[in-house]
């Protein structure tokens, strides 16, 4: 039963990822029906993310008052919602209508299935997990790029929402499974967790919080704008291969996932961040070179998203043992709290600034933010360091 619980949870995690890729692979075409900017993909992104920062600074009272299968079982129908929603607009401003429960439905259940794997399982099964969001985050590009080259967007969003209404329902078939074993437990552990004050006073939390919006920054602004920086830099491509393309940040994230998964046990979370961080600077180099043709640049994301892939999970994983399982529920509600934030405002600033410079300054964005990521991820260390031995 527990090994069939974790394959549950797994298929959530495919479910977190169906959402995030849909609005930058079908912008480019998007932008053209709506009649805006190329810049407006920014402020839909940035309401998805404001509700999702929501949605996760109320995970540590929610993950107390309610059971985590319900928490994921309402949270996935909400994004189904939201994709419903997407599919039926016709007007730009009908987009953030529909941004509220596709927003709200990341941030709860992402916080509490973190928190349930970080404190029950290893790091490598961590890795395994957000590899499963990478899954999902490849598949719905592709899907977005089928619909575009066979009907339109707006059936790419409505595709992927019957995708995501299959997993709702074996999450609701599942619901008996999370009453035994490890959720269980997990249920009275989190009636003892502390709050988000008090969490806040724990030394390393508030650089990790930064570090994790550096982080998002980055990943997020490749999420909406990896198809577009192909459009305007890259020549001889067509819509379905620009919209393709989407899915490069996210084939890397899935592929650096996989690959750590198998060997995260045995380095460790800080030195898997290191490599990875050093990894995906080597891809922002690839993505720099001014080339006119797309083969390098593709290359150069896939290695970015496979350096980011160990990165997220790993931060998630560390923080039972860097704060204490007392405080992990409430530090890792605020690490997604954080990281949307940084899934808000990065992008649609970027937004504003490709438009007064242009798209190539994409990779200059994203070296900035890698260098802040691993910056402030080694003062927390410092700090958690220096509180141990205080303690001793």
């Amino acid at each position: 039963m527990a090994s069939l619980l974790i394959a549950v949870i797994y298929l959530a995690f495919v479910s977190l990822g169906l959402p995030d890729s849909l609005l930058g692979s079908a912008w480019p075409t998007m932008q053209l029906t709506f009649g805006v900017p190329s810049s407006y993909a920014g402020y839909v992104s940035m309401t998805i993310a404001a509700m999702t920062v929501l949605s996760a600074l109320l995970s540590p009272a929610l993950i107390r008052r309610f059971e985590t299968r319900w928490i994921v079982v309402v949270s996935i129908a909400l994004t189904v919602a939201g994709m419903l929603g997407f599919s039926f607009c016709t007007e730009y401003w009908m987009l953030f209508l529909f941004a509220v429960p596709y927003g709200l439905g990341a941030g709860s259940v992402d916080a509490s299935l973190n928190n349930y794997v970080a404190v029950h399982y290893s790091s490598s099964v961590m890795n395994f997990l957000h590899c499963f969001y990478g899954l999902g985050a490849v598949i719905s590009p592709n899907i977005m790029a089928l619909a575009l080259r066979h009907a339109h967007w707006n059936e790419g969003y409505r595709w992927t929402a019957c995708v995501q209404t299959a997993i709702l329902l074996v999450c609701i078939l599942s619901l008996p499974l999370w009453k035994q074993g490890k959720a269980a437990q997990s249920a009275e552990e989190t009636k003892e967790s502390a709050g988000i004050l008090k969490t806040l006073g724990v030394a390393g939390v508030v650089p990790t919080l930064v570090a994790f919006f550096a982080y998002c920054a980055g990943e997020n602004t490749c999420f909406l704008w990896t198809s577009s920086y192909f459009a305007g830099t890259r020549e001889g491509m067509s819509d379905e291969l620009v919209a393709a393309f989407g899915s490069l940040i996210f084939g890397g994230l899935m592929l650096g996932r996989l690959i750590s998964g198998f060997i995260s046990n045995r380095l460790g979370d800080r030195r898997l961040i290191r490599i990875g961080i050093l990894l995906e600077f080597v891809g922002i180099l690839l993505i720099a070179l001014p080339l006119k043709s797309y083969p390098v640049a593709a290359v150069g994301f896939l290695i970015a998203g496979t350096g980011m892939g160990p990165v997220y999970p790993a931060i998630q994983h560390m923080a039972p043992a860097n704060f204490g399982t007392k405080y992990s529920a409430a530090a890792i509600g605020l690490q997604m709290a954080s990281a949307y934030v940084g899934s808000t405002f990065m992008p649609m600033i970027f937004g504003v600034i490709q438009q007064a410079l242009g798209i190539w300054i994409l990779p200059v964005y994203l070296a900035f933010f890698a260098f802040l990521n691993i910056a402030l991820l080694e003062i927390a260390y410092r700090q958690i360091a220096k509180r141990e031995r205080d303690r001793a």
